[in-house]
């Protein structure tokens, strides 16, 4: 499987390339990293007294990977607080942007019809919400300014939050901006709720969606049936992918279906500035099936992890024999390693349990990655304190859940 601290930090073996902290102990931290597992995948850096050992050169090397990923890890928390007051410098500058985009497109489309009391009214509503912005990134400054709500708890963008924060900005934009025309002394103000029933409703299933989204996970991951890593920083690719950073269908058709019908209701506001913008039913509908198959993918998604076997593992002209103390066991099953945890230091948090004696998985090396763990199949060499006998073996994945229980027997 792909490191991923080098897709995410892009840093090459040389030391450099990361865009987001170049400079930092995170980009040395990684490239040191990479090149060090490369050099272990080829057999080199292996100190000559353990050659001799398979086990025991095995574990050095994945003590060695171990220690090497928990530095990454360690140097991207450093450079995190660096990272969240770029992405709020960057978010405010923004939403100060789009108010001066107002500006200038209002500026130029009024040449010919002269300025009006709606422009007017627009860029002091626009100016109002930027503000508020503004402020309330100043509170989450820590956090990420403006984007900090659209963070989940899995340390991930929400699909689901966002989408509700794009439809409560245009609600809150048409709302100040009726009443900024109302207190200007606008005679065609229309309020009736008749015209403004769409926006309200797709307003309150998109908020109900996002509620709901949350139990579901939530209630999943207390029953053990769905495994959540922490991610190490939001990403915008986390809005259209799963925690592993596969696209997702259910996530891109919820955005796409919401953003086309959020931009049809910023245009009927823009036509039509004296009402609340219609929406027509067929298209409340249309966002209606979206959000199910939304929430319906997240009560599917993922899975408790399995154990479907454990066999002896052999290599190249070993003989078959029963397992014993020492020997390689391969484990068999699926959910191993959940989404989200591919990256070397959560791989490390691996467990496999022989009754009461706990063997964490080695990290094997291979270029461009690792062969063991896997999320279907992973080999650990059975500890010298597991007793002869009936033992039951079961793995902790590194979400912290347990798999169930496969009884082996160990022999002299």
């Amino acid at each position: 499987m792909a490191v991923q601290e080098a897709r995410q930090c892009g840093a090459s073996p040389d030391g450099g390339g990361c865009p987001h902290c170049e400079g930092s102990g995170h980009r040395r931290a990684v490239a040191a990293f990479l090149a060090r597992r490369e050099e272990l995948a080829t057999g080199h850096g292996v100190p000559a007294a353990l050659a001799h050992s398979p086990i025991a050169s095995r574990q050095w090397v994945s003590d060695e990977l171990a220690q090497s990923a928990r530095t990454v890890t360690a140097r991207g928390r450093e450079a995190g607080a660096a990272r969240l007051g770029r992405v709020r410098r960057g978010t405010l500058a923004v939403v100060w942007g789009a108010v001066l985009a107002l500006l200038l497109g209002q500026a130029l489309t009024g040449l010919g019809t002269g300025w009006t009391g709606t422009r007017t009214a627009a860029l002091a509503t626009a100016t109002l919400l930027a503000a508020v912005l503004t402020a309330v990134a100043r509170l989450h400054s820590a956090r990420g300014g403006v984007l900090a709500p659209l963070v989940g708890e899995d340390q991930r963008f929400s699909t689901s939050r966002t989408v509700a924060a794009a439809w409560l900005l245009l609600c809150v934009f048409a709302v100040l901006l009726l009443s900024l025309r109302l207190a200007g002394g606008a005679p065609a103000v229309d309020l009736a709720l008749g015209r403004g029933a769409g926006l309200l409703a797709v307003f309150a299933l998109v908020s109900v969606v996002t509620v709901v989204s949350r139990l579901i996970v939530s209630l999943r991951v207390a029953a053990r049936r769905l495994q959540k890593v922490r991610g190490d920083r939001p990403r915008p690719a986390d809005l259209l992918c799963d925690d592993d950073g596969r696209a997702s269908l259910t996530d891109v058709q919820y955005v796409l279906v919401s953003g086309a019908v959020l931009v049809l209701a910023a245009v009927r506001l823009g036509r039509t500035p004296d009402r609340l913008p219609e929406l027509p039913w067929a298209l409340v509908v249309l966002v209606a099936v979206s959000a199910a198959g939304y929430l319906a993918g997240k009560c599917v998604e993922g899975g408790r992890p399995k154990v479907f076997s454990v066999v002896r593992a052999r290599e190249a002209g070993d003989l078959d024999a029963p397992i014993r103390i020492g020997d390689d066991i391969e484990i068999r099953g699926t959910g191993f390693v959940p989404a989200g945890a591919a990256a070397p230091d959560p791989l490390t948090r691996l467990v496999v349990r022989f009754g009461p004696v706990h063997a964490h998985a080695p990290l094997i090396p291979v270029p461009g990655g690792f062969a063991n763990p896997t999320d279907t199949a992973l080999t650990v060499p059975v500890p010298a304190d597991v007793e002869p006998g009936r033992t039951e073996v079961w793995v902790v994945t590194a979400a912290g859940v347990e798999t169930n229980r496969v009884t082996i027997d160990v022999v002299d």
